[in-house]
């Protein structure tokens, strides 16, 4: 591969971050509404635990892109 696909590569990677840390912050905005609407604790409690798990899943995103991006840019030193 040559040094233009990694750098290539290294932008698209920190685009999609910043997109899923947007989707991050939508997603806990649109569970914290639904968290101050529900009616009863068990909605409100079902709500809190789905708006962990997603935050979770975003994180979990997040740190995966993150060692794509290590591994472009050691892909790149190596490639000469």
């Amino acid at each position: 591969m040559s040094k233009e696909y990694y750098k290539k590569q290294i932008i698209d990677l920190k685009a999609r971050i910043e997109k899923e840390k947007e989707a991050k912050k939508k997603d806990n905005e649109s569970y914290t509404k639904s968290i101050k609407n529900a009616t009863s604790p068990q909605t409100k409690a079902n709500f809190k635990k789905y708006k962990i798990d997603k935050a979770a899943a975003h994180d979990k995103q997040i740190a995966y892109l993150k060692q794509e991006i290590e591994r472009a840019k050691q892909n790149l030193k190596n490639c000469k």
